[in-house]
């Protein structure tokens, strides 16, 4: 199966047009129109409804498995640049909105102590961009977070040849309106609210489905969707009462005019990990070695 097929298949499904796919790839229209006619050649099944657009069942199906089978080529073509590539003094670091801790910062903050000049960039991103920010080679260390039982490591997709470290574990909490009734809790059980009103954010709060999935339950219903990585703002919406959202206790403490009510049961941690390559440049390993308070690896062996 021919990659650039690959892609201009992916392209015409997800503009729903032939044309915004050719502009998109730099093609003309006919290319496009060829692409999708030699992959459904090579497959032996019609992939692409015509008018109008849209995935045929056998599309459908190729759909689940392209941006996959794409990414997983770029991750290689990545790995293998980044043999030639050591940028000894540059570190591109993308995280999620949640996944930034006091930990990090200070670990960020020695690094750039100890090597002189360091170009740091930052990067706030949604947690599947993070993942491919890493695998592509447009980050050298991704941070991540999200819900999971104590010591459990969060659901992440194939990473391929990837080094992945649990950075912190903390209390997870839902944000509430002030004016809430179980803003004064102590504490509450999430199996409570499935009821409740719910902000769905899932580049920002942790997301519904994955309430869904540690509760055994089918509730956790949007009443607002979000979309976006701003922290502020949805506090703000939870403040003003459009709905409640799940975030680390230390994080949601910190943000105005909410509450923040730590979750007892289930049994439940907000976790951040750190990602970087299986061959990471220096910086990388040495931001890795910080964070996690790891021994420093041999520059000639790879972390364990």
């Amino acid at each position: 199966m021919d990659p650039h097929l690959l892609r201009t298949f992916v392209a015409v499904l997800d503009h729903r047009s032939f044309s915004a796919a050719a502009s998109a790839l730099g093609y003309t229209q006919s290319a496009v129109s060829q692409h999708i006619a030699a992959l459904e050649a090579d497959l032996g099944a019609r992939l692409v409804e015509r008018r109008p657009v849209a995935p045929t069942p056998a599309g459908a199906r190729l759909m689940e498995h392209a941006p996959g089978l794409l990414l997983r080529l770029d991750a290689a073509r990545a790995d293998i640049a980044r043999l030639h590539d050591s940028r000894p003094t540059r570190l591109t670091l993308a995280h999620s909105p949640a996944a930034l801790g006091p930990a990090v910062a200070r670990a960020l903050a020695q690094l750039h102590t100890a090597t002189q000049p360091l170009d740091l960039e930052v990067q706030v991103l949604g947690r599947q961009a993070v993942v491919e920010k890493v695998l592509t080679g447009r980050a050298d260390v991704g941070l991540v977070d999200g819900a999971a039982a104590p010591h459990d490591p969060l659901p992440l997709p194939d990473l391929g040849p990837t080094v992945t470290l649990a950075v912190t574990e903390e209390t997870l909490a839902v944000l509430l309106p002030s004016s809430h009734p179980l803003a004064g809790r102590r504490s509450v059980r999430l199996t409570d609210l499935t009821q409740a009103r719910w902000i769905d954010a899932p580049d920002t709060a942790i997301p519904l489905d994955r309430l869904r999935a540690l509760c055994r339950t089918d509730g956790f219903r949007p009443h607002l969707r979000h979309r976006g990585t701003d922290l502020h703002g949805v506090a703000e919406l939870a403040a003003a009462g459009h709905g409640i959202a799940a975030l680390p206790l230390s994080l949601a403490t910190a943000l105005p005019g909410i509450a923040a009510v730590p979750v007892a049961e289930p049994r439940l941690v907000h976790r951040t990990e750190l990602i970087h390559p299986a061959g990471p440049a220096d910086t990388a390993r040495q931001l890795a070695d910080l964070v996690t308070g790891r021994r420093p690896a041999p520059p000639d062996r790879l972390p364990s």
